[in-house]
């Protein structure tokens, strides 16, 4: 029996309530805590963001990260409670990131979780990073169900997935190098934009030409779901090395129109021809570069073309938050998982089997997840 299915029979017979999860999210550089009653309903949603802090070093740096979600994390979740109308002894279950993602980060939400699911006896749930971001789209779009294909697009992921159900998930493409982000991130460095390269690349793109310079969309050949940006990045340095070795001076806005062209287009292409391919007329995004608006866009008028229904997270929820977590924690807890104390931090988690045999790790992450209580 579907999760759907199993939801309108409790309805029905009135043998299940409400479901009210304290999600908790720490992978990167945001402490947050959220609230979130049957994986649709956020009462709370409480992001600390360290951009500020990490801007100076022109990216994050994982030991200050980690201190500083030391700091802030039991406030959050005091906050999340407290603009929610809950305590602690009202929830149902705790959830929490436990991968991927940076481990000291991830160890200091995993070990308030686990703290949390031991001092007041509450199930506890970890959850997959990128399963969040897929699940951000649940909130705001009340009538999205699987299956569908998503596009997850951020700092450390670029994934094209199809949600064959609610946890159950099949990744058709990935990069091969650089994530979407990550390039984002280095081609704004590199032309004196900054940290975060992400919003300070779609803005200045605004400003630009984005036919003034045609760069590299790769093809990866017998994997044309694939993604790879290196030679992208790779492309726009060596523009602006020749620049400065003939003396010329390049439009910056420019540069960071053509470049975001390039990379919203492939990701575009790649999304729109996995759904007619799969025989798909849903498509969601998700991640931090999902709030690209650029590539909103361009997704906008292609499904229109081609009569697939588009969603999208509000920008809030499409960078790092625990409204997501908990949103992905619903449909697992209706599943009856449940994670033991012994719960790790797996920095490396591996979304679906094709991840595992792409990054050759198979073997030490099943055992890491047998060792850690891992899913299922």
């Amino acid at each position: 029996m579907s999760i759907k299915e199993n939801d309108e029979r409790a309805q029905e017979t009135g043998s299940e309530g409400d479901v009210t999860i304290l999600a908790i999210e720490s992978s990167c550089d945001e402490t947050a805590a959220a609230v979130v009653r049957n994986g649709r309903e956020v009462l709370s949603n409480i992001i600390s963001s360290q951009i500020a802090l990490h801007t100076i070093y022109g990216g994050v740096v994982p030991e200050i990260a980690s201190r500083k979600h030391v700091e802030k994390i039991n406030g959050c979740i005091r906050a999340a409670l407290d603009e929610a109308g809950v305590t602690l002894d009202d929830i149902d279950a705790v959830a929490v990131t436990y991968g991927p993602g940076l481990v000291g980060a991830l160890l200091v939400g995993v070990s308030a979780a686990k703290a949390i699911s031991f001092a007041k006896n509450k199930p506890l749930i970890g959850v997959h990073h990128i399963e969040g971001h897929i699940s951000a789209n649940f909130i705001e779009n009340k009538d999205l169900e699987p299956p569908f294909v998503c596009l997850v697009v951020s700092g450390g992921h670029s994934h094209l997935v199809v949600v064959k159900d609610y946890g159950e998930y099949d990744i058709i493409g990935q990069t091969r190098d650089d994530a979407a982000g990550e390039a984002f991130d280095k081609v704004a460095r590199a032309i004196g934009l900054g940290y975060p390269g992400g919003p300070k690349i779609d803005k200045a793109a605004r400003e630009g030409n984005p036919d003034a310079f045609v760069f590299p969309q790769a093809k990866i050949e017998g994997a044309e779901y694939d993604f790879s940006f290196s030679g992208l990045k790779s492309a726009v340095l060596n523009l602006i090395n020749q620049a400065k070795m003939q003396g010329q001076e390049l439009n910056q806005a420019d540069i960071a129109a053509s470049f975001q062209k390039a990379v919203v287009e492939v990701l575009a292409g790649h999304a729109i021809r996995a759904c007619k391919e799969y025989g798909m007329n849903k498509l969601a995004i998700a991640g931090g570069v999902a709030s690209n608006t650029a590539l909103r866009e361009l997704l906008e008028k292609e499904c229109a073309a081609n009569n697939i229904e588009f969603y999208r997270p509000s920008p809030v929820l499409c960078t790092d938050n625990a409204a997501m977590i908990g949103a992905a924690a619903y449909y697992e807890y209706r599943k009856g998982v449940r994670f033991g104390l012994d719960m790790n931090a797996v920095p490396n988690l591996p979304l679906g089997d094709r991840e595992r045999r792409f990054h050759g790790r198979a073997s030490r992450l099943d055992a890491l997840e047998r060792d850690f209580g891992g899913r299922r």
